[in-house]
């Protein structure tokens, strides 16, 4: 369901002869759960080890709280939310018909955001998902403060009892003991797998059972990458090898992940932290960046072409199959001299657009393109297209020896902010 294509890459040959003990090796850690974090690895087997009853319970929770709410709020950070909404841009697009909106809160400590949505969702049925491991994590927790308060200000505590959702640790932990407390219903995020794997855990689907997405094809499509991601050949491997190639031995600094479809611009956000977070340490790692083409072509788009070399390449998702398309319309007058255009769709003129610019940024510009062709942008997709890019994460890490599932720099922050707000104990 992906395809990689390195012609335009300039180390395709390279690729091709990357040493194959090595890629075999890092491959067996994996699959074999020995490398370092190997105890973060649970969600390598998850699209066939998942909890079955779970799954089934959430959707029975999931489709009553669907007949009670227009709006679900879901909290959370980082990798309690990127992956639910990554997927929902890219299944429903940015303005679904469904009865349902997610809205998500807790990933900043904005006060206009967070005060425009309390005012946009007092008069709306709204229920909330919370999603922490530890329920402690300022952004989220403060947010949840605000509207679970305007949940039982608005309907009453017995209400918001039945349209609270958390998901969290199993048995400790302070959202675990408020649910309990409360009487919410509770999922479980799994001890072996971090916050950025987690999209396909109760932490990415509860949220997307709720938006009436068909998880159900997210684990039919994660389940097909894993099957092709057991061999050492795979375009997983190849994509992550390429990074590697041009990262540690031909000297770039940056990844600029492409897309041309606006609905996938949160997937890319959903990249960059996979990529940062496990890949950015020791001194190592490539930047991700990311862009939306053609948008981003009348502003990043000259860089890019005549800016700084040898800093950044560009790895390109190009969608074979669009959820929807349209015809230009035919103006008699033509005076915007458009009418050429007329015998084409949209999604064919975006086609011609990216191809386009690859051999403008890749011949002219002379900067490496790494082509991904995706079949489609469904919920298949998403599910395979996600575990794709974990496991090619995963390799990506371990070559660059480092440890792919810690994230000890982003404790940073949160001390120096604890220290100045004045946080007992700091």
């Amino acid at each position: 369901m992906i395809k990689i294509n390195l012609e335009y890459s300039k180390i395709e040959k390279e690729v091709k002869s990357f040493d194959e003990s090595k890629l075999k090796k890092v491959h067996e850690m994996i699959e074999n759960k020995t490398g370092v974090g190997s105890d973060f690895l649970g969600w390598v087997n998850w699209p066939i080890t998942f909890d079955k009853d779970e799954l089934s319970k959430m959707k029975k929770v999931a489709n009553n709280l669907r007949t009670k709410i227009n709006v679900l709020l879901v909290v959370g950070i980082g990798g309690s939310y990127l992956g639910a909404r990554a997927a929902e841009e890219m299944i429903r697009g940015l303005y679904s018909n469904d009865r349902v909106e997610l809205i998500y809160i807790g990933n900043t400590i904005s006060s206009t955001y967070t005060e425009q949505i309390v005012n946009y969702i007092k008069n709306k049925e709204f229920g909330i998902v919370n999603i922490s491991k530890s329920g402690t994590t300022t952004e989220p927790g403060i947010a949840f403060r605000v509207f679970k308060k305007l949940l039982v200000d608005l309907k009453g505590k017995e209400v918001a009892k039945e349209r609270i959702v958390a998901v969290t640790d199993k048995t400790k932990g302070a959202l675990k003991q408020l649910a309990t407390a409360e009487g919410y219903e509770t999922f479980t995020i799994p001890d072996d797998i971090g916050g950025r794997f987690s999209v396909f855990t109760p932490v990415g689907i509860f949220p997307l059972l709720v938006s009436g997405i068909n998880v159900d094809d997210i684990f039919k499509g994660a389940k097909k990458a894993m099957e092709d991601t057991k061999n050492i050949g795979n375009e997983a491997y190849k994509y992550a090898v390429a990074r590697y190639i041009l990262n540690a031995q031909k000297g770039y600094k940056a990844e600029t992940l492409i897309s041309y479809e606006l609905q996938m611009q949160m997937f890319t956000e959903w990249w960059k932290q996979l990529f940062a977070e496990s890949e950015g340490k020791d001194g190592k790692g490539l930047f991700p960046t990311s862009c939306v083409f053609s948008t981003d072509l009348h502003s990043l788009g000259q860089f890019i072409q005549e800016g700084t070399k040898n800093i950044l390449f560009e790895t390109i998702i190009s969608v074979k199959k669009p959820n929807l398309d349209l015809n230009v319309p035919k103006n008699k007058e033509d005076l915007d001299g458009l009418n050429y255009l007329t015998s084409k769709s949209f999604h064919e003129i975006n086609e011609v657009a990216i191809e386009g610019v690859i051999d403008a940024h890749a011949n002219a510009g002379e900067v490496p393109n790494i082509i991904l062709e995706f079949e489609k942008m469904d919920a298949e997709m998403f599910g395979y297209a996600a575990y794709w890019f974990m496991k090619a994460c995963a390799l990506s890490g371990y070559l660059l020896e480092i440890n792919p599932f810690n994230q000890p720099g982003v404790e940073v922050y949160k001390t120096n902010m604890f220290k100045l707000l004045k946080k007992p104990g700091f």
